[in-house]
């Protein structure tokens, strides 16, 4: 039997507070642009079954319940309640929260996880949105650049990370290397001049300027890796070998493989472990070996990906925990690996390696 020591959960964000209708929550279950097909659902995805199979008996019904008697149940424990059950009954011990999710001021924030899960929580700060409340306090180019410095470093001696939502991989920031300061200060005079159009943070120069403020912070940096070219990441990754930051790359899937070869290639680099896997449901264990195939044990951190809805946190943390003793349990089962080794692995990858490389231990 493959054990697990709880769980750290690292990258997610805050869950609603507020009681969601079927459409509401069907809205949630995947990242689409609209809304199903007519006639169909998305309740008929891997995460959607993900979620039928997984979070019924947390709120006491059987497993596979209908969508419309689970959010029945849902509603009759209410979205504290059930939230509470959901997280409490997923076995996290811990998570990092990325509080970067703009126009969502109905979310939990750190201190509101920790409370309904009964864990820790610790933030992950998201360099956009730091970029965008310090541009809105700050009245020329020259305060907005000194104001941002000290922000990133206040934001380092009190985070557990740092977080970007565009990364290398995306078109705009191709370019490994970090900007001039000429650079630096003419694209923080085009941007803050489009603020007051609801300019939000998308200047390439600007984004890199903060990447790299992150990397002298010396703090782990977690990289979304786009929908661009992965091969992309290389460069970033190569650039950044000598301040030996860490950085953690998320959101691989379907492009995982290439994220465990850079894993495996860069000292500084790690790989997530977990959040293409409640996406992938009944696949997940294919998923998760694929990633066991390329990359160091040392460098697999585990997270659910979950946000706004509790049932995608506790997915997550479920199939992750199904997938991880299916894909050890086998290879112990046919010799190529003992128990003792299976368990150790399990422990790196559920919490240990996470907890080493955000120094979640430390007094």
């Amino acid at each position: 039997m493959i054990e697990t020591p709880p769980l750290v959960d690292q990258s997610c964000h805050g869950v609603l507070r507020t009681e969601l209708g079927l459409g509401t929550f069907e809205a949630q279950l995947i990242h689409s642009a609209g809304p199903p097909a007519a006639g169909t659902t998305f309740f008929d995805t891997q995460t959607g079954f993900a979620v039928r199979r997984w979070c019924p008996p947390l709120l006491g019904l059987e497993p596979h319940a209908a969508p419309a008697r689970y959010l029945a149940r849902r509603r009759e424990l209410g979205p504290a309640e059930s939230a509470r059950r959901l997280l409490r009954g997923s076995g996290v011990a811990a998570y990092l929260v990325d509080t970067g999710t703009t126009g969502t001021g109905d979310l939990t924030g750190p201190k509101d996880m920790a409370l309904a899960a009964d864990a820790e929580a610790f933030e992950t700060v998201r360099l956009e949105l730091l970029a965008e409340q310090v541009a809105d306090t700050s009245g020329t180019v020259a305060a907005f650049l000194a104001n941002l410095a000290e922000a990133v470093h206040h934001a380092a001696a009190g985070a557990a990370a740092f977080s970007c939502a565009t990364g290398p991989a995306d078109g705009p920031l191709l370019d490994p290397d970090p900007p001039g300061p000429g650079e630096v200060r003419g694209a923080a005079g085009r941007w803050l001049a489009g603020r007051s159009r609801g300019g939000a943070l998308r200047d390439p120069v600007l984004l890199r300027h903060l990447l790299w403020s992150a990397v002298a912070s010396g703090l782990p940096l977690q990289l979304h890796t786009g929908t661009g070219d992965p091969s992309a990441l290389t460069g970033f990754v190569r650039a950044t070998a000598g301040p030996g930051t860490r950085l953690v790359l998320l959101g691989g899937y379907p492009h995982h493989r290439h994220a465990a070869r850079l894993a495996e290639a860069f000292p500084h680099v790690y790989a997530d472990a977990g959040a293409g896997l409640g996406r992938t449901g009944a696949r997940a264990a294919a998923v998760l070996a694929e990633l066991l195939e390329l990359a160091p044990f040392g460098k697999l951190l585990f997270s659910s990906g979950g946000r706004r809805l509790p049932e995608l946190h506790a997915v997550g943390a479920l199939v992750f925990r199904e997938a991880l003793a299916r894909v050890l349990g086998g290879w112990v089962a046919e010799g190529s690996w003992s128990w003792r080794d299976a368990n150790r692995v399990a422990a790196m990858v559920a919490a240990g390696n996470a907890r080493r490389v955000y120094r979640l231990d430390r007094p």
